[in-house]
């Protein structure tokens, strides 16, 4: 076969609507308009939140409005993981909630996994959803270390569903090159995330949710959302913007906007396939401290993401997807270094992203009753699933419910504001290549957990 390094593809959003194919526009918003709800962007937790307030009060009017096309961000880009998975800083949460309602916090995360599953079939959305686990894998003494420190953590913190595995019992599972162990999730699930975001969007639309794409927001205030096609007067207004946060009016600074980039080969044949193993296409990662993700896609294909280039300056986002030729050279090492029998395959599509990094390492979702404006946000990589805990409780605290999920303690919690530039750019630039120095130090000593990785942690707020 013909080994080809350079992807056939760049950009274009991600491969995942290459698999699906572009959607037709919806229109604009058509001038001044009322609502009861307005929510700022029509991806995984806008969507979300419109379905469950609807379930619940199906006589709101609602309206979504999204600068592209639903799904257009994170939510039709992420690497398919449906994880259930709680990525914060928990004592941060315990500081000032205590320790068990956190634990209430990563089993409401747990069960997030379920509820999609049952949401999609209930609603006929075929998002190639496949159940299986999550496999974190460890290839040097250091991230062996990590591995078993994490999953004692997670026990710690009322997590059951994980273990760890030696050497043996993942070879029989997945052939990674000098693989010592690795962490086990159960309960997760597989995922096409664009087919996911643009089965719910159509979802909430028969259930009368109007969305408005290739409308931008200009400002928003208590009541007011103004957009280039027309101002909408709204009781509550609910920002669900996660990584593109940043380009709305006075927030530039509120979450950090991460980028982070993927890969997907051509179809590998069986024989490839049968060095490789991964019969049971689970979600695969790394304990590397540059850490990278993976899945087995529906038609056979290899997906690769990780961190490419970290962060643009000012809180720049990308242009539909388009990653840089240092993040393609560096998802091409990790796919040919974790899965060398896939060395000779082409690579036919990588593109990028962003997602949003509040200061703390903390996710929010929150309501002010006062101005009735709302926000969810900040989920550092996991919303696949947190997304959908956001938009239930999003709907609880616009319907003024005193419930199980407005008591978690993530509701109303506020992070202080990221640096400004060029502190920001520095830091995070700085920061990340002292993660890759580290990750290099611990192959070549073969020894315990680098000191610099534990620093820069500890600086980045995790």
């Amino acid at each position: 076969m013909k080994q080809t390094r350079t992807p056939a593809r760049l950009g274009d959003v991600s491969y995942w609507y290459v698999d699906i194919g572009m959607p037709s526009p919806r229109p604009p918003l058509s001038g001044d308009t009322t609502a009861d709800v307005c929510i700022i962007g029509a991806g995984y937790s806008g969507l979300w939140s419109a379905w469950y307030l609807k379930q619940a009060a199906p006589h709101l009017r609602i309206t979504v409005v999204e600068k592209r096309f639903a799904g257009y961000g994170a939510s039709g880009r992420n690497g398919g993981w449906l994880s259930g998975g709680f990525a914060w800083n928990h004592s941060r949460y315990a500081a000032h909630a205590g320790v068990e309602p956190v634990k209430d916090m990563v089993r409401a995360m747990n069960a997030t996994v379920d509820e999609v599953i049952r949401v999609a079939e209930a609603t006929g959305i075929d998002a190639d959803i496949h159940r299986t686990d999550e496999l974190m894998v460890a290839t040097t003494p250091a991230q062996l270390h990590r591995a078993k420190a994490e999953v004692a953590h997670r026990h710690h913190w009322a997590e059951t569903r994980v273990r760890m595995i030696d050497g043996a019992e993942l070879a029989q599972r997945i052939h990674i090159p000098n693989s010592i162990g690795a962490m086990v999730v159960d309960g997760v699930a597989r995922v096409q995330p664009a087919k996911l975001v643009r089965g719910l969007a159509s979802a909430v639309e028969r259930l009368g949710v109007t969305i408005a794409e290739g409308t931008t927001v200009l400002a928003i205030a208590p009541g007011l959302v103004e957009t280039d096609h027309g101002t909408i007067r709204a009781r509550h207004i609910l920002r669900c913007t996660e990584g593109f946060t940043a380009t709305l009016p006075g927030l530039r600074r509120d979450w950090l906007p991460m980028n982070s980039a993927q890969i997907v080969t051509d179809p590998l044949p069986a024989e490839v396939w049968d060095k490789i193993g991964w019969q049971d296409a689970e979600i695969i990662g790394d304990f590397a401290n540059a850490y990278c993700y993976c899945q087995r896609t529906r038609d056979g294909r290899i997906a690769v993401g990780a961190r490419g280039t970290p962060y643009k300056f000012g809180s720049q986002i990308d242009m539909d997807g388009a990653p840089d030729a240092a993040t393609i050279a560096r998802l091409t090492a990790i796919l040919t270094r974790h899965f060398p029998a896939a060395a000779d395959i082409g690579i036919a599509h990588g593109w990028c992203g962003v997602l949003g990094v509040p200061r703390d390492w903390c996710a929010t979702v929150g309501l002010d009753p006062a101005t009735g404006m709302g926000w969810a946000g900040g989920y550092v990589g996991g919303g696949v699933s947190t997304s959908n805990l956001a938009g239930r409780t999003l709907a609880d605290l616009v319907l003024g419910r005193d419930t199980a999920l407005t008591r978690l303690p993530w509701v109303n919690h506020r992070v202080r504001k990221w640096e400004p530039e060029p502190l920001r750019w520095l830091g995070v630039h700085g920061l990340y290549a002292t993660l890759v120095a580290a990750d290099r130090r611990e192959a070549a000593s073969n020894g315990p957990p680098s000191r610099l990785a534990r620093l820069a942690n500890r600086v980045m707020g995790r």
